[in-house]
């Protein structure tokens, strides 16, 4: 294959050197004490933050970074972000040797210096690894960053990928004291071939400041950016969020290594969310002073997801004129034969929170990407189906007001949004659909759940699993009881058992693991931060609900 198919035109040469920023500085916050984090137990309260404080970053806001997204077995995509306007540059290799060249797109401050370049025509299960850096309009060119990754096989062969979400939540932010955000270490030690982040990948609508006293008096400390302070109201304090996150070390090197799968929820705007919404003082937990339109809010958010995510053009559906996806942001990632990624778009679509019950409401996909989940699941060939979907499908909320999933807790026939989800779950039935199974993150813990329709008030439908795992790096919350109506039962379920919030802990934080073997067998394993593994359970393709022998 010539290079030009590959990746297109050549680069310059490099000279000169582009000032770089790094993760965070180990010097940051030296000199405060250790936080024992097996002992932290937080309060919903915490003290503002001056705007002059030793945790403050500034001139590290601003950073160079890398990262692989959406990878098939021939295609995939690699995103960089500069410190400053520029051309991206990208070297490609495999197997010791460069097979293709190409200047990308500029990164400039519309785009807050990011860019990102589609790769076609990629071998499928080969290893790849890539420079990417920038070249300033003046000639000079910063040091490049490097990534590496390997497509799927397009023959049935083993295959891993990780899941979890929820990253920055409740006010705790990056903690040198703490290690950071070291469950994303974790994912990155088990060496998935893919990471599905499941939504929540900032909290725009949560301040991070300098500290957090905890109900025993101790201090969790935050390294603390300009645009982290306050909610998000602005572009830039939605791009803010997104650079926050990249300065810890134990993303970098997750990136560095593993593609992912990026997906959004509500934390991505502003708690719970929904279409129209506006906000007031009495429905939110922090105060907007500058705007409180969420359709705005929702705009600025969903640019700087997608300028911060490593997803393909071909993948953006209902791409504007602004580039950016308007409609949704709901997508399929083949991962070979064993394995297609069905990616969830829950917000856009959805309909208000309070008529969870009300017939004739639109739910929480909407029509057209309900039509396109039926369509595209059917025609999957691949061994196993994973829908990872931006909150779980089987839980009742504990409060009317929670309402913001499909269940409304009267385990009953269908009513209101559970509809949607029936109209789905019968035609995967009605089209003998095998090996479906739901994954996702979002209500901060971890959990196993089997839906089977003789348990069930709706029974169309054939039994499947959906596995919970979360959070990244948040407060693990109370557990949930799952709705009846179509049949769930808990099979396994971990979370917070003291009646207050408390600080990220490794025993505490969560994340799920598949892994399917050449032949297609699944295994699911719920871990947690610390390397434990919870629960598992062994799935054979012929039988996909009984767990194996």
């Amino acid at each position: 294959m010539s290079r030009s198919r590959l990746l297109g035109q050549s680069v310059v040469k490099r000279r000169g050197v582009l000032a770089l920023g790094g993760g965070v500085a180990g010097g940051v916050l030296l000199g405060r004490p250790p936080i024992d984090g097996d002992a932290v137990q937080a309060r919903v309260t915490s003290r503002p933050v001056p705007r002059s404080t030793p945790g403050l970053v500034r001139s590290r806001d601003a950073l160079t970074h890398a990262q692989t997204g959406d990878v098939t077995p021939t295609s995939g995509v690699l995103w960089a972000r500069g410190e400053a306007p520029g051309q991206l540059q990208v070297r490609l290799r495999s197997g010791g040797r460069v097979i293709g060249t190409r200047v990308g797109p500029a990164g400039t401050a519309d785009t807050d210096f990011t860019a990102r370049v589609s790769l076609a025509g990629l071998e499928p299960g080969r290893d790849y690894e890539a420079d990417l850096w920038f070249a300033g309009p003046d000639g000079t060119e910063s040091d490049p960053t490097h990534v590496s990754f390997t497509t799927p096989s397009a023959t049935p062969a083993r295959t891993t990928f990780a899941w979890s979400g929820d990253t920055c939540g409740q006010g705790y932010g990056i903690s040198p004291d703490a290690g950071g955000l070291f469950a994303y270490g974790a994912v990155a030690d088990l060496r998935p071939d893919v990471f599905i982040h499941c939504g929540d990948n900032i909290y725009a609508d949560e301040p991070i400041t300098d500290t957090m006293v905890e109900v025993d008096g101790s201090v969790w400390r935050n390294v603390v950016t300009e645009h982290v302070q306050r909610p998000a109201q602005t572009l830039a304090e939605f791009r803010g969020r997104y650079r926050y996150v990249l300065l810890d070390e134990n993303v970098r090197r997750l990136h560095a290594t593993t593609p992912v799968i990026s997906q959004w929820d509500d934390h991505e705007t502003t708690n719970n969310w929904y279409p129209g919404e506006i906000l007031n003082d009495e429905t939110t937990t922090f105060r907007y002073t500058d705007e409180r339109r969420v359709d705005v809010l929702a705009r600025m958010g969903r640019q700087a997801f997608q300028e911060y995510m490593p997803i393909g053009e071909a993948h953006l559906l209902g791409r504007g004129s602004t580039g950016f996806a308007e409609k949704g942001l709901y997508r399929k990632v083949p991962r070979g034969a064993h394995l297609d990624v069905f990616c969830l778009d829950q917000r856009t679509f959805r309909g208000a929170n309070y008529a969870g019950t009300t017939e004739g409401e639109p739910a929480l996909l909407g029509e057209e990407q309900t039509a396109w989940l039926i369509r595209e699941v059917i025609a999957s060939r691949a061994t196993w189906k994973v829908i990872s979907a931006d909150q779980p499908i089987g839980l009742a909320p504990r409060r009317q007001q929670d309402l913001d999933g499909y269940g409304n807790g009267d385990h009953g026939a269908p009513r209101g949004r559970e509809h949607e989800l029936a109209r789905i779950l019968s035609a995967f039935k009605a089209a003998g659909v095998r090996n479906v199974v739901w994954i996702t993150a979002d209500v901060h813990f971890t959990a196993a759940h089997r839906f089977d329709p003789a348990d069930a008030a709706y029974t169309d439908f054939d039994p499947f699993w959906e596995f919970i795992s979360g959070p990244l790096a948040a407060c693990a919350f109370g557990t949930k009881e799952p709705d009846r109506t179509f049949g769930a039962t808990q099979l396994y379920v971990k979370g917070n058992t003291v009646d207050h919030r408390r600080a990220p802990r490794p025993d505490q934080t969560y994340v799920g693991w598949g892994e399917i073997d050449a032949d297609g067998r699944l295994r699911v394993e719920l871990r947690d931060a610390a390397g434990t593994v919870l629960w598992s359970v062994d799935l054979d393709p012929a039988d996909p609900v009984t767990p194996a022998a």
